[in-house]
């Protein structure tokens, strides 16, 4: 196993950072790592916004389902999928150019979060701990206002970095599933709810009870508060970005 496979399996989300900042030129790597990921076109329709303002990073801990924790992270990253430079671009220069439509979003998405994960992988070769916050697409006309986004830009993904703390170095990551259970061969397969509860066994070992247990992870994820409001938030970022104008 290489050095670089050996970092992506022991790579686990880290919340409690030691107090101290990120190297000037370790950020600079971080970002350089991002922008040199795969791009649609090589358009690299996504922005990245540095969040260095501390009253900032305290508002968006509160509208981010708050996590105090955000806001004691030395480095904030919100990734937006973004077609405005583009759009705008295109229309400078053609007559007529049609909108961005629910597909170039998609893309911008997918072209967003594999900047990233680049950021994040960079980031723990440097010995430096990262955690996804996906609660950046809820509260969407708050965080639009808050992060100076136009229309054609919305928060995707926002990433916290820091020096993991020796107990977050030390905590066991969850283990995940094992292929058998996600990878199929040229076609998909739908496992039923029996066959999902043994892979769940097989890989992460549950010996509770497992239908309270599954009762209570459906609350908390699925049909949680937050899940909602990320739901209606998409659907908003969705209606501003196809209205007519």
């Amino acid at each position: 196993m290489n050095q670089t496979i050996k970092e992506l399996m022991e790579r686990k989300s880290v919340r409690v950072y030691e107090e101290r900042g990120i190297e000037p030129e370790k950020k600079k790597i971080i970002l350089q790592a991002a922008l040199q990921a795969p791009t649609a076109g090589n358009m690299t329709l996504y922005s990245i916004i540095d969040v260095t303002d501390q009253k900032l990073k305290d508002k968006l801990s509160e509208t981010c389902d708050n996590q105090p924790f955000l806001a004691k992270a030395p480095l904030v990253l919100v990734f937006a999928a973004d077609c405005q430079r583009w759009y705008d671009l295109f229309c400078s220069h053609e007559e007529e150019v049609r909108r961005p439509g629910m597909g170039d979003l998609l893309l911008a998405v997918d072209d967003t979060l594999i900047a990233a994960q680049n950021a994040v992988t960079a980031a723990q070769s440097m010995g430096i701990g990262s955690c996804y916050i996906g609660d950046i697409m809820e509260n969407y006309e708050i965080h639009k206002e808050l992060l100076g986004l136009p229309r054609y830009a919305v928060p995707a993904a926002m990433v916290v970095f820091g020096y993991p703390t020796r107990q977050q170095k030390e905590r066991n990551k969850p283990k995940r599933l094992n292929p058998e259970a996600v990878v199929f061969e040229n076609s998909y397969r739908r496992l039923s709810p029996v066959e999902f509860e043994e892979e769940l066994y097989k890989s992460q070992g549950r010996e509770e009870n497992f239908s309270a247990w599954v009762k209570a992870f459906c609350k908390r994820k699925w049909n949680s508060d937050f899940s909602v409001e990320m739901s209606r938030s998409v659907k908003a970022m969705t209606e501003a970005w196809e209205k007519e104008d």
